[in-house]
């Protein structure tokens, strides 16, 4: 399911969108809700999907996001937002774009404008977004989405749309025209517009964000094409291995993920100032390989990366849920969290995501891991949210898993077969709103080593996996009767753990303005 055709689902709704009132967050979220993460990002009501406007300005990581604070389906989008100094302890703020008669605030990025090229104002903040028309959409006109500014000259506390929107304007027959992602190319004085269009990327140019032209395109019969290509973001990054920066394009589509549904792939290769090309090593790993998914799991989509982060960071975070089966999860007040924050390396082709070290600071004090065979017992008051690390040498034809319980006998279970890396829900609670959510899912094994590595983040109804040096990440929400409180690690054909560590991770105590 797109966004195009979910925008169905509000159209009803949009009769009040000349003024579209805006119902404000709850004061607290209650504590007492079985299903919501303790430090996962979440909105406090309402619907959410995904990441948007992601820039870091002084001290504060701002995230805007999709949101529909009326109900807990997609409906005429808003951008919500939320603030934070960590990356972790979450302030949600007021809604921050609302729809107008102009039609929905989809999808798109923020930049920090510190000279002044729009005429906004020194440092301001320029949201960059796509203007969805519902009507020329039901219409089927073929050119009802069209890319807008707003700017924010308090922090994004509160913003003004410009007058003289659409500055890139749809040029006519595209279908789907959207979700801008925006930087600053200081090495040519520009700014560059990554925006997906169908099938592919293009990419667009300006020295003051208000006037745009097309440079080139990219992406058509390249990488994943099974759905429609939605949210990019083209960035450099440092190569690990040679010291170089090169260039990576994340790109999103729905459907034709690893899982089925949403997913998320990436691309290696260089930015010349118009136009990017794929490594050659690359474009051969791909071939032979299939696309090169940066989640291999199916609960990680529409991720991007933060404008503006510091001493040379590129932090990532994602919407966890997928569009299969996002409108029909069990939860009743709210729908959907994001992922935890992520930094992202690359190592020649390889793009690599560890979580950010800010995870740390939720960290309570360590646990210890009981020894019991070739595997372990969770300690008592370890879960339902943990930091977990272990080491298990791992001969040949070796296994080992981790399994968590619930007092009803519910379990969700993680680990490495001959079949590569697993996540395993479908005895892991509900699972009735979707034909396909109770599932085993499956990833390559990228290192074939002696000795295997894994660290896994659980926050009462996720669980985040990152193994082989962060090449293999699998995202998967769940939802049990009952929060998961016990859990063991097994061994198995000589598997034996090693090294392990753990910790709890405590509430974020949102403190809603």
């Amino acid at each position: 399911m797109t966004r195009l055709a979910a925008f169905v689902t509000g159209l009803l709704a949009s009769a009040a969108l000349g003024a579209c009132a805006v119902t404000p967050p709850p004061a607290t979220v209650p504590p007492s809700d079985p299903l919501r993460p303790l430090w996962h990002y979440t909105p406090p009501s309402g619907w959410m999907n995904d990441p948007n406007g992601m820039v870091k300005q002084g001290d504060t990581w701002q995230l805007f996001y999709q949101y529909y604070p009326q109900d807990t389906v997609w409906g005429p989008m808003h951008w919500g937002h939320a603030t934070s100094t960590d990356l972790v302890r979450w302030t949600t703020r007021p809604v921050a774009l609302a729809p107008g008669p102009e039609g929905y605030i989809f999808s798109g990025s923020a930049v920090i404008d510190r000279n002044d090229t729009a005429g906004f104002g020194k440092g301001a903040l320029v949201a960059i977004y796509t203007i969805h028309d519902p009507v020329r959409a039901k219409a089927e006109t073929r050119d009802h989405e069209s890319q807008g500014l707003a700017y924010s000259l308090d922090g994004g506390m509160t913003f003004t749309k410009y007058a003289g929107n659409p500055v890139l304007p749809n040029p006519g027959g595209r279908q789907d025209f959207r979700d801008p992602s925006v930087f600053r190319d200081e090495a040519r004085g520009q700014w560059v517009m990554a925006l997906s269009v169908g099938d592919h990327a293009e990419f667009y140019a300006s020295h003051d964000l208000k006037h745009w032209r097309f440079l080139s395109a990219f992406g058509a019969g390249v990488g994943a094409h099974g759905g429609v290509w939605e949210c990019p973001n083209l960035f450099p990054i440092r190569d690990v291995q040679t010291g170089r920066d090169r260039w990576v394009l994340i790109q999103n589509l729905n459907p034709g993920g690893p899982q089925g549904g949403s997913g998320t792939q990436y691309f290696v290769g260089d930015w010349d100032g118009t136009r990017f090309t794929l490594d050659p090593e690359f474009a051969q790993r791909i071939a032979h390989d299939g696309p090169a998914w940066l989640d291999a799991g199916p609960d990680d989509y529409a991720g991007v990366t933060w404008n503006g982060a510091p001493d040379g960071r590129r932090v990532f975070m994602g919407w966890m849920s997928n569009w299969l089966y996002a409108q029909e999860v069990p939860t009743k007040r709210w729908r959907s969290a994001m992922t935890a924050p992520r930094d992202l390396t690359l190592s020649g082709i390889e793009l690599r995501q560890t979580p950010s070290r800010e995870i740390a600071s939720l960290r309570g004090p360590r646990l210890p891991i009981t020894l019991s065979g070739d595997g372990g017992r969770l300690p008592h008051g370890l879960l339902p949210s943990a930091d977990i690390e272990l080491t298990f040498a791992t001969p040949p034809g070796s296994s080992f898993a981790l399994e968590l319980r619930n007092k009803e006998g519910e379990r969700l279970v993680a680990g490495l077969d001959a079949q590569g890396w697993y996540i395993d829900r479908r005895n892991a609670g509900r699972s009735d709103f979707h034909d396909g959510f109770a599932a085993i899912h499956r990833a390559p094994r990228r290192r074939d080593t002696r000795v295997t590595k894994v660290r896994l983040l659980i926050d009462r109804t996720s669980i985040e996996l990152f193994a082989d040096d962060g090449a293999t990440v699998m995202t998967e929400i769940f939802f049990p009767t009952s929060d998961f409180t016990e859990g063991s690690i097994v061994g198995r054909g000589g598997a034996r753990l090693r090294d392990r560590a753990a910790w709890p991770l405590a509430r974020n105590e949102d403190p809603i303005q």
